[in-house]
């Protein structure tokens, strides 16, 4: 299942050693083992609180930290929606059935009803109704947004890739609704340092906040400071 990377602390470059490490060759794990190591070493995880209407009309709300921004010119998200029981969840559904979601981000204030809605409950079950939370209408797309989210990313499906029980979801962002306090609009610029965002950190239950921070300065190559993407 596991072994040592090398022989112990091995020897690199300038004569520094390596700490000690084990290896796991993830085809010889079984999948729980795999969720437990790869959720448990990639921290935090931005989570994407997701909405969609089914065809029916029924609003959908689920949280999803297999997340991330891919790019912003265009502005692409991608998200991560393992099936249940070899069955596409309501999310990943709805979305193929309608190519629209939103992206609600979590604070320290809607975590405890964000974690309501990730339970199991049966398709067609309103888990903004059962986390007592409030739809209110988007710009762009027919899924709503929760009003009580202090940001919103308005998305259609670009594509979905299938592989194995993951569906990776590709989604172009086409409105961006952000708490008035929150956000600069004259610069264009977000104080994230006020939102308080939840991230995701490992097993099933625990998270983080983001009011630690820190600034590190790029280093000027050649007369020009690091880019700012990515």
């Amino acid at each position: 299942m596991s072994e040592l990377a090398g022989d112990g602390a091995q020897r690199r470059a300038g004569g520094r050693t390596e700490p000690e490490k084990l290896r796991f060759e993830m085809a010889r794990l079984i999948p729980r083992d795999r969720y437990k190591l790869l959720s448990g070493i990639v921290v935090p995880r931005p989570i994407a609180w997701i909405t969609t209407l089914g065809p029916d009309g029924a609003i959908n709300a689920a949280p999803f930290s297999y997340f991330n921004l891919m790019g912003s010119d265009p502005p692409v998200v991608v998200v991560g929606v393992g099936d249940r029981e070899g069955e596409a969840k309501d999310t990943a559904r709805n979305i193929a059935a309608m190519r629209e979601f939103v992206i609600n981000i979590v604070d320290e204030t809607t975590a405890p009803a964000m974690n309501v809605s990730a339970g199991e409950y049966a398709y067609g079950v309103d888990e903004l109704a059962k986390s007592g939370l409030t739809p209110v209408s988007s710009a762009s797309v027919r899924p709503p947004r929760i009003a009580e989210s202090p940001a919103h990313l308005e998305c259609r499906e670009v594509t979905t890739l299938t592989l194995g029980r993951t569906r990776i979801i590709v989604g172009e962002v086409l409105e961006l609704h952000i708490r008035a306090d929150v956000v600069d609009a004259a610069a264009v610029r977000v104080h994230a340092e006020r939102v308080h965002i939840v991230g995701r950190m490992h097993g099933r239950g625990w998270y983080t906040r983001t009011r630690d921070l820190f600034e590190m300065v790029r280093p000027r190559i050649g007369g020009r400071t690091g880019g700012g993407e990515g």
